[in-house]
């Protein structure tokens, strides 16, 4: 039986998964890590670049392929997980996927709407309620340690911008969806939180640097910065040390302060 508390973080190969798996590494953590790219042969981006780092760190790293959206796999992701490491002790649902083409509302199509939604919201909610059993089983064997579950949604899910509605629909879904699961898993001890990261620095926002850099520097954003994947990696590590143990349900936003209204 593995020793080391065991994260499965989806959508670890890139991006805010790939830091919160550096940081979970870094605070005595192995992890599983779910990508829908596979590249064995790829040491410079991917899941197996992780594997590298995070071997590096004296952490476990188990790569799985599997596509989040795929109800299909999700049996067999949790199984091979389980057969790996004996246990799951944190799961982050961090996968996720931008509009391939940004349109205004009025344009929106519903092949996107459906692509965006599957990966975003469906997936993530049916994956959870299989990892969730899991969790109820180790607790009923052992209450101690606690699992938890992490939501990574975006402050898209309470902020309007009608060129991309489907992905605003698909994280407001998604921070329901961590509401739902907090409120259902509570009385297993199993605490639920919802990190929004704001506008963060990854391959997802680069097609769009320069606007975003525009609207930062013109005050968008009160600590005048791009958040890295290491902001929400870090703010990760709180919840999953437990230092919220009366606060299943949180919503902490990590995004330099545009949850402040302001004149």
């Amino acid at each position: 039986m593995n020793k080391k508390p065991v994260a499965l973080i989806t959508g670890a190969g890139r991006g805010i998964g790939r830091g919160i798996a550096l940081e979970l590494a870094n605070s005595g953590f192995d992890i599983a890590g779910l990508d829908i790219v596979f590249e064995p042969e790829n040491k410079k981006i991917g899941l197996f670049e992780v594997k590298e780092v995070l071997g590096a760190l004296g952490a476990g790293f188990h790569p799985l392929q599997g596509d989040i959206s795929d109800l299909a796999v999700h049996e067999k992701i949790l199984g091979e997980v389980i057969g790996q490491f004996g246990r799951i002790d944190l799961l982050i649902n961090n996968a996720g996927v931008a509009p391939l083409v940004r349109l205004d509302i009025l344009e929106t199509t519903p092949e996107s709407f459906d692509r965006v939604f599957g990966t975003n919201a469906r997936g993530p909610f049916f994956f959870t309620q299989r990892a969730a059993r899991q969790m109820i089983l180790q607790v009923k064997k052992s209450p101690d340690p606690r699992p938890a579950i992490v939501f990574i949604t975006s402050i898209s899910a309470v902020v309007s911008s009608p060129i991309r509605a489907e992905y605003c629909i698909s994280k407001a879904a998604l921070s329901m969806t961590a509401t739902l699961f907090a409120d259902r898993l509570a009385e297993f001890g199993i605490n639920v939180y919802e990190i929004r990261p704001g506008i963060v620095e990854t391959d997802m926002t680069a097609p769009v640097r320069e606007k975003y850099d525009k609207l930062i520097a013109e005050g968008l954003v009160p600590q005048k910065r791009w958040g890295f994947p290491e902001d929400v990696g870090k703010a990760v590590v709180a919840l999953a040390k437990g230092y919220f143990p009366f606060s299943t349900g949180l919503v902490l936003e990590v995004s330099g302060g545009m949850n402040i209204r302001r004149l």
